[in-house]
């Protein structure tokens, strides 16, 4: 449990320094570690919003936010978080799609494109952003993630925001989604482990150097390569054990 939380700090760090709260990692390291699968996903919620609450506030005062933007995508996604938490999937369903988004996690840890600072940012259509804000709210309740391994890559390949601003819209969006998904996971499976106080402060202390990170822009390219790797690993656990 004490090597699973350090684990698990780590990782907060790293995800709330581009404002996320780490869900897709706490789901790869607890499945390395064979928590069970019906406590896998509400507890990475639960930690999620520790994370993400945390960065939110902190872009928040920053003034790293786009209210118009979150919106644009928050409207549809809550109520589908909230639904997609209250599916439970077999796990023979659950084990193989958790496995691919934790390989699309690593996949934007191992690869950082560089985004041309000459491209105008723009506002998205609301036409993409609704059904897409509704894609990502179900996608993030069902597999117990934020969505915003999904929608921070989303934002910045359309330059409808830059990349600060992203991270707070991200963390928001996060937030959000998390408490949707995670109230509906409990309405129907209510699974919380007993060691998760001891989860929550190791992820809290993460949470607090890591937004210290994002806001000063510190390098941090090693990190991202161990916890790719990790995601990777506990991916391919998933998907062939």
């Amino acid at each position: 449990m004490t090597l699973l939380a350090l684990l698990m700090a780590a990782a907060a760090a790293l995800y709330a320094s581009v404002g996320h709260g780490g869900a897709s990692a706490y789901l790869g390291l607890m499945a390395l570690f064979a928590v069970p699968l019906e406590v896998m996903r509400p507890t990475a919620l639960a930690l999620n919003l520790v994370v993400a609450g945390y960065a939110a506030l902190s872009y928040l005062r920053a003034g790293q936010f786009n209210p118009r933007l979150f919106l644009v995508f928050a409207v549809t996604a809550m109520p589908m978080a909230w639904l997609g938490g209250r599916v439970h999937l077999p796990p023979e369903l659950y084990r193989p799609l958790l496995g691919v988004v934790l390989w699309f996690a690593a996949a934007r840890m191992l690869w950082r494109p560089v985004w041309s600072a000459a491209r105008p940012v723009r506002p998205p259509p609301a036409l993409i952003a609704l059904p897409a804000g509704a894609g990502l709210g179900f996608l993030a309740g069902l597999t117990g993630t934020g969505g915003g391994i999904f929608l921070s890559p989303l934002i910045l390949l359309f330059r409808w925001e830059e990349p600060r601003r992203t991270a707070g819209v991200a963390a928001v969006f996060i937030v959000v989604n998390s408490v949707a998904g995670l109230a509906g996971n409990l309405s129907v499976l209510p699974a919380l482990p007993p060691a998760l106080p001891v989860f929550v402060a190791a992820v809290a202390v993460g949470a607090v150097a890591g937004t210290w990170l994002g806001l000063h822009r510190l390098p941090r390219p090693w990190l991202l390569v161990v916890l790719g790797v990790v995601l990777l690993l506990a991916g391919a656990k998933l998907i062939f054990t």
